[in-house]
């Protein structure tokens, strides 16, 4: 009688363990697959060290709404090879930042191309639900990534391609 009752003790024991799945791993997205998981769609996330973002990101290369820190009033973006760069502010003062993107069942890890260091962890909204707008303002990102006025592809798109 004992011996029946530690087994099914055990056994209770055992079932959420077995019904439980193991954690998915994350998939390293190459330059192509995050153009297409980010393209026409919202990437609204938390940095690691605290504060909120959500940024629309428009097939022209604009990267509209909030960086985290400010209002993008010229913020691009851009894919190439296994990465994803977003550049920010007017050539004097710019900034720029690179990451790597990994996908989870449901979360985009962004790593510092740099040091490898998570950044960021998001989700990708389909479309624009936060109704993120330039507000009718040019956004030229100066001929890098965005609107270069009567050039076909932006030269931005050629010059980060190298």
């Amino acid at each position: 009688m004992r011996l029946a009752v530690c087994f099914v003790a055990v056994l209770a024991l055992a079932q959420p363990l077995a019904l439980a799945r193991p954690a998915a791993a994350a998939e390293r997205l190459s330059g192509e697959a995050i153009k297409q998981a980010f393209t026409g769609n919202t990437v609204s996330g938390r940095y690691t060290r605290g504060g909120f973002f959500t940024e629309y990101h428009d097939a022209n290369g604009q990267a509209l709404g909030n960086n985290g820190y400010q209002r993008n009033t010229d913020a691009c973006w851009i894919t190439k090879d296994d990465q994803v760069c977003y550049y920010y502010g007017p050539p004097s003062d710019r900034t720029i930042h690179c990451f790597t993107v990994e996908l989870t069942d449901r979360l985009y890890i962004l790593r510092n191309v740099v040091d490898g260091q998570i950044n960021a962890l998001a989700t990708v909204e389909l479309g624009n639900p936060r109704q993120h707008t330039d507000d009718g303002k040019p956004w030229y990102c100066d001929g890098l990534i965005s609107r270069a006025p009567g050039r076909g592809a932006p030269m931005s798109r050629r010059l980060a391609a190298r």
